[in-house]
């Protein structure tokens, strides 16, 4: 199963250097990592697409815990979160293809961000399936170049319901 890992770390060299060691130390596989900074620019905020079972998850976030420069861990899976990603897209585009590559940019709501006369530059965002149904639709008309950034995702607070809203009092 499919694991999205947050992990906040301290923001200094070496430190992806070593978690990246701890996955392919253990044998673990990293499908997709994204860094950056965070809005305090000492911490980086990690997100990693893992897979595994409940137990194999479960070491890694332990192992992760132990490292030093590790300040949070967090299993996505644990609750709601919203995760996306964004594909560049550099679709040859002969004239008799030109329009078709812009009607399925259109159905994507994805966009055009470079255009020469050969070529489109397709930006597309959106959560992997997404990602996956523009590239597909667009390999028949040749895809010259490609590139995703990986999967970013973040926990999605809690919906408050109107039973547990405080009442209002009234004053008397």
């Amino acid at each position: 199963m499919e694991h999205i890992i947050l992990v906040t770390v301290e923001n200094k060299f070496g430190v992806l250097s070593r978690i990246a060691g701890l996955f392919s130390g253990r044998g673990f596989n990293i499908e997709s990592l994204s860094v950056a900074p965070t809005l305090d620019p000492s911490m980086s905020q990690m997100t990693i697409v893992t897979s595994g079972d409940e137990r194999i998850v479960e070491q890694i976030v332990k192992q992760l815990n132990k490292l030093i420069d590790v300040i949070k861990v967090v299993d996505l899976n644990e609750s709601e979160f919203v995760s996306r990603e964004t594909a560049l897209i550099k679709v040859h585009t002969r004239q008799e293809d030109r329009a078709e590559a812009l009607r399925i940019t259109d159905i994507f709501r994805a966009r055009v961000i470079d255009s020469t006369p050969g070529t489109y530059t397709i930006e597309v965002t959106g959560d992997p399936k997404k990602i996956e149904a523009i590239i597909n639709l667009l390999q028949p008309l040749g895809i010259k170049e490609l590139t995703r950034t990986g999967r970013v995702a973040v926990a999605r607070e809690p919906l408050r319901s109107t039973s547990t809203q405080p009442k209002k009092v009234a004053r008397e």
